[in-house]
């Protein structure tokens, strides 16, 4: 599995599809899909998939580097719903298309979102592996070089793959990622409902082949001890080569409230493309020093704040998470 810093064929979204995640802030949600997909579009070409009730709307952003495609979806989180990409032995690209049970069954309907990754690959001329074990996208972060990082609360839950241990999701990880290594965190954040605790939350690996973890400063969060714990795995574990991880903290995890609701915007839900890091972001004093040390991670990369993480957080996500990247043929 190439890593997302890998040089990218396009970025692929969705469209928001399911009725009533955004409450009455739908137009909202509608806007910050657009504001993603144009942003990206500087750096890479974007599909933007739409369900063919929002075919219309998605067609109305502009951007020369932006294309629609209609398909029949359910929700709008394509790094869940989306394929995994690999490249085999012989360097051709394959469109790995895991189970998808909706969050553990916690949104349904989900029939169209089990079948768009295998759509889009066959759209796209992609040869196509079907997986039997459920896995989001979200979920897992891959170095390139055969270290994975997940976290035990998501990829271990019982709404998943109740029949499988660890070993056995490892051996999986293994055969169809290219597993060597697999870092498993013990958590994801507090607030992070309806994922149990995606890694794209809380880790991601650099060019340099370092981990950025979130952090989390404010001894009276929850998340404080969570991440720490985090931390302190981290640093103890070893990638593919047998080296321990060297580790980087993002020490700040921004809250923030939309419609009385508290919500959590993790920096580290960003995006690596060609040429940028997309940031989400939500108002924090911290916002320009977190960007700047982000920013060092991804040298020769235009860091990019997107105030877009409230709305994005409200219907359960972030960047990262509605987005997918298709990596270049080697």
């Amino acid at each position: 599995m190439p890593a997302e810093f890998a040089t990218h064929e396009r970025t692929v979204m969705c469209w928001p599809a399911r009725d009533g995640l955004y409450r009455n802030r739908q137009a909202e949600a509608e806007a910050a899909h657009a504001a993603i997909a144009q942003a990206i579009s500087v750096f890479e070409p974007v599909t933007i998939i739409a369900d063919p009730r929002h075919v219309e709307r998605a067609a109305a952003v502009e951007g020369a580097n932006i294309t629609v495609l209609e398909l029949p979806i359910d929700d709008s989180w394509f790094r869940d719903t989306g394929p995994t990409y690999v490249y085999a032995a012989d360097d051709t690209r394959v469109a790995v298309d895991f189970a998808f049970n909706g969050w553990g069954n916690k949104f349904i309907p989900h029939d169209n979102d089990a079948r768009v990754a295998a759509a889009w690959a066959e759209h796209n001329d992609d040869p196509v592996r079907q997986v039997a074990m459920v896995l989001e996208g979200g979920s897992i972060n891959s170095d390139g070089h055969g270290t994975l990082v997940t976290t035990m609360q998501c990829l271990l839950h019982p709404n998943r793959n109740p029949d499988l241990s660890q070993g056995q999701i490892a051996q999986q990880l293994h055969d169809e990622l290219g597993a060597e290594s697999v870092v498993w965190l013990p958590n994801g954040l507090v607030l992070d409902h309806d994922t149990d605790g995606h890694v794209d939350n809380v880790a991601a690996f650099t060019p340099s082949g370092q981990l950025l973890l979130q952090n989390c400063n404010d001894k009276s969060e929850q998340d404080w001890s969570r991440l720490a714990i985090n931390h302190k795995v981290a640093k103890s574990s070893r990638n593919s080569t047998g080296d321990l991880l060297r580790v980087v903290d993002i020490p700040v995890l921004p809250f923030t409230e939309v419609d009385g609701q508290r919500l959590v915007v993790p920096y580290i839900n960003f995006y690596v493309g060609n040429g940028f890091v997309l940031v989400p972001t939500c108002g924090n004093d911290a916002d320009t020093d977190m960007l700047q040390l982000i920013g060092e991670q991804f040298l020769g990369r235009k860091v990019v704040g997107l105030d877009v993480g409230a709305i994005l957080a409200l219907g359960g996500g972030g960047i990262h998470c509605v987005t997918q990247q298709v990596p270049a043929h080697l």
